[in-house]
């Protein structure tokens, strides 16, 4: 979890970040993991207590329920249902705040102050313990009926493919996550010199580890069917990739451009560029900030309630 006082440049002035806290089972688990994010915003609205907060930009994992203000996070199972709006109102109150998705947040950042600047049609992802993505189409974020778009993570890339947090399989995510590369690797017998991470896993492919090596590109040729499948849709002709996966760019950047070329034959696909993200970890802070520095064109408003049947 991050939290930034970012000012109407897009420029960091302050951080922190904490580790997801882990609650203990039970009712209380979803305020367990609101206490740490709590106490994290309050230490660092005292240390800039002399710059005045304008508003509260919001990203989360999704779904999340614009309309009624709640997240539901995957990867925070504490959280179904958590109403992080009011939550936020009542810590900075008298000021607005607005959610959007952190794969919307991470596009827009890279839009405004990025390496997606000047791209008006634009699909980010965010590769780490997850996959996110947005989309920006026309100069805007496009975040569809509920504020949902962009879940590039959870197409369906392989029909008999492995489980997904999600519920589903065969999802992008299930083979291009950090963990999933690892999952992957260590049932085809890898052998991890550390504990097992993501980073274990790209030290052992760069030292030539055959099954390292084939993970990173099993998990790019996900990527890669997701990005032509998502480029086919929305005619893109930009991809920014960041997040932690994204840092091993030596090992995933080579295996995605050729799946790239195999995946999308049509004429219109064959332009498809991709780049690595520029803000780094603070891409998802640069565009929440932007929900509230600039508007228009990145905010689109809350949606109405569905219809009540």
């Amino acid at each position: 979890m991050a939290a930034g006082l970012v000012d109407a440049d897009g420029t960091v002035l302050a951080a922190d970040r904490i580790p997801t806290p882990r609650p203990l089972p039970g009712p209380d688990a979803g305020e367990q993991v609101w206490a740490g994010l709590s106490a994290m915003l309050d230490g660092l609205l005292k240390a800039t207590a002399d710059r005045p907060v304008i508003g509260v930009g919001a990203s989360t994992a999704g779904p999340f329920d614009l309309a009624g203000a709640t997240v539901s996070p995957v990867n925070i199972t504490a959280w179904r249902g958590f109403p992080l709006v009011d939550r936020l109102a009542a810590q900075v109150p008298g000021v607005p705040v607005r959610l959007a998705g952190d794969g919307v947040c991470a596009a827009i950042g890279e839009h405004w102050r990025g390496a997606g600047r000047g791209h008006d049609d634009l699909l980010v992802l965010v590769v780490s313990t997850g996959v996110g993505g947005g989309l920006v189409h026309g100069g805007r974020p496009f975040t569809g009926r509920s504020g949902n778009a962009g879940h590039v993570g959870h197409m369906v890339v392989d029909l008999d493919g492995d489980d997904c947090p999600c519920g589903g399989r065969g999802c992008v995510e299930a083979i291009a996550s950090g963990p999933s590369m690892v999952r992957y690797a260590l049932r085809e017998g890898w052998r991890p010199a550390g504990d097992g991470t993501a980073r274990d896993l790209a030290d052992a492919a760069r030292s030539g580890d055959l099954v390292a090596l084939r993970a990173f590109t099993r998990g790019a040729d996900a990527l890669a069917a997701g990005i032509v499948s998502a480029a086919a849709m929305c005619d893109l002709n930009q991809v920014v990739i960041g997040g932690g996966v994204a840092g091993a760019a030596d090992l995933l950047f080579p295996p995605l451009k050729e799946a790239l070329a195999r995946f999308g034959r049509l004429g219109f696909l064959q332009h498809v560029t991709v780049t690595p993200a520029q803000l780094a970890g603070d891409a998802g802070l640069i565009g929440a900030a932007a929900l509230i520095h600039s508007p228009d064109p990145y905010w689109p408003g809350t949606p109405p309630p569905p219809p009540l049947h």
